[in-house]
């Protein structure tokens, strides 16, 4: 049987690769996998954050190369609860990345907990819902506009347990950006402010710098609020 300490040991290979190397294969884009993957620091401080909260299940939005999932993947395995779950939503994994981020996670082993759900997530995240599936955290990297992100907020709401964690990539975009301030403003999400320390990395819309990743808190018990108490946001 393998043991924890291998089990991690053989993701941080595994990570430790895809920094050196890059991944396998990449779509003919130049600069492709720097463009759209989780830079490494954010990456560890995503695998802390997800420790630290003892997390057993975790929802993805978005696999691409796999660095973000593999970080989670990594936090799963340290924490090693019995039912740990995986749940990565990326319709386009195979069509377009050629299942290079998948094909990532298996080497690192986490396939053993990891499910790839080749669909759009405003069809998948439904469907786990339906099913009952409660996460204790969710992140959030997917698609960048803001009707599509407004909708995953939503239901990852209704997925991820109360008090638990939503964690948003590219909050620097004023589309991600004005999504995520409707549920700050109105449902009681809170910034957890030193979940990602330090300066932030990259550039990002019209050359400016400010927060990339955030992570939110979701209020508990949880709540809906009146009609009548909106704030613009």
């Amino acid at each position: 049987m393998t043991s924890t300490g291998e089990c991690v040991a053989r993701v941080r290979e595994v990570r430790g690769r895809l920094v050196r190397e890059g991944p396998p294969r990449t779509r003919d884009r130049e600069g492709d996998f720097e463009t759209v993957s989780v830079p490494e620091k954010h990456c560890d401080q995503l695998r802390d954050l997800m420790i630290s909260e003892g997390a057993e299940k975790v929802v993805e939005v978005g696999l691409a190369y796999a660095s973000s999932a593999l970080a989670i993947g990594e936090a799963l395995a340290t924490v090693n609860r019995p039912l740990s779950r995986h749940i990565i939503i990326d319709p386009f994994q195979e069509r377009e990345y050629s299942n290079a981020g998948w094909d990532l996670l298996r080497s690192a082993g986490l396939d053993s907990i990891a499910t790839l759900m080749l669909t759009p997530s405003s069809i998948a995240l439904p469907r786990l819902l339906a099913e009952g599936f409660v996460a204790d955290a969710a992140f959030v990297d997917g698609s960048h506009r803001f009707h599509e992100v407004f909708v995953d907020l939503y239901y990852l709401r209704k997925i991820v347990r109360p008090g638990g964690l939503i964690v948003i990539d590219d909050d620097w975009w004023p589309s991600v950006h004005t999504a995520v301030q409707y549920y700050e403003q109105n449902l009681g999400w809170t910034v957890i402010p030193d979940a990602f320390p330090g300066e932030t990395i990259g550039v990002g819309p019209q050359g400016g710098r400010g927060a990339r990743c955030k992570a939110y808190r979701l209020p508990d018990p949880t709540f809906e609020p009146s009609f009548e108490d909106f704030r613009a946001f």
